[in-house]
């Protein structure tokens, strides 16, 4: 996976993302959603860890992360923060030693993997029977996405998830929208699907600007009753996926 653009942009990643309103509160969804799954103690692994906020907040939480991500820049400032972490790609993820509890991956980290069948297998290697793997992907069909660029006129953009082939991102990496099917088979044998939520059905992707954060946080409160529906749940602009290690 090339990584130069994740180093360009490590930064200014958190002012960018995390700390925003649609970061606050996508992550935040997230995070109520997986917390249930793991207990202090537990041990996982953070899989495309960013610069550690996801990291950190299980930390908190008394849970032990190993954090492992592509970017050098990125896992630098993870460290900063107080979190163990390595520089290790997604697909090297049989390089790490040890057994562990879960492990979590969010906001897109394996829509930019090629080979998930791979990173399955890998999974299964380092997760204990019973433990869980939660992984928040960006969906294939995202209602704000769409609305959002059909209002400009902009029909390429407004469809392009919906392609089954791979597409380059602003930051030059290929980016692909596999569906739950997609995942589900690629994990198939090792880890069962427990359950599936919807992130951000009414709270907008990252890019869309003029709401003020109230509004965003009164969306965000709708989204917390109805984001996870199985309808609506398929309109959201990412999915987060919780399997269990058979």
């Amino acid at each position: 996976m090339p990584t130069a653009g994740f180093d360009q942009i490590a930064e200014q990643y958190d002012a960018l993302w995390t700390g925003t309103a649609v970061g606050r509160l996508q992550r935040g969804a997230v995070w109520r959603w997986v917390e249930p799954f793991f207990s202090r103690g537990d041990r996982i692994i953070d899989v495309g860890c960013g610069t550690g906020a996801d990291a950190m907040h299980f930390k908190n939480l008394g849970v032990s992360v190993y954090g492992i991500d592509a970017s050098v820049e990125m896992v630098r400032r993870t460290r900063a923060k107080g979190v163990e972490a390595d520089h290790l790609a997604v697909e090297d993820l049989d390089r790490l030693g040890g057994t562990y509890d879960g492990a979590i991956s969010n906001f897109g980290v394996l829509n930019c993997v090629e080979n998930l069948d791979g990173v399955g297998s890998s999974l299964a290697r380092r997760i204990r029977f019973g433990g869980i793997v939660a992984i928040c992907v960006m969906s294939p069909l995202c209602l704000w996405e769409t609305c959002h660029f059909l209002r400009q006129g902009d029909f390429r953009s407004a469809c392009r998830r919906w392609s089954i082939d791979s597409a380059p991102s602003s930051l030059g990496i290929q980016v692909r929208y596999p569906s739950v099917r997609n995942i589900k088979a690629a994990l198939k044998g090792n880890f069962k699907l427990v359950s599936w939520y919807g992130i951000g059905l009414l709270v907008p992707p990252s890019y869309v600007k003029g709401l003020s954060g109230p509004a965003i946080e009164k969306l965000a409160a709708i989204d917390r009753h109805v984001a996870h529906w199985p309808v609506f749940r398929m309109l959201c602009d990412h999915r987060l996926l919780v399997f269990e290690r058979l």
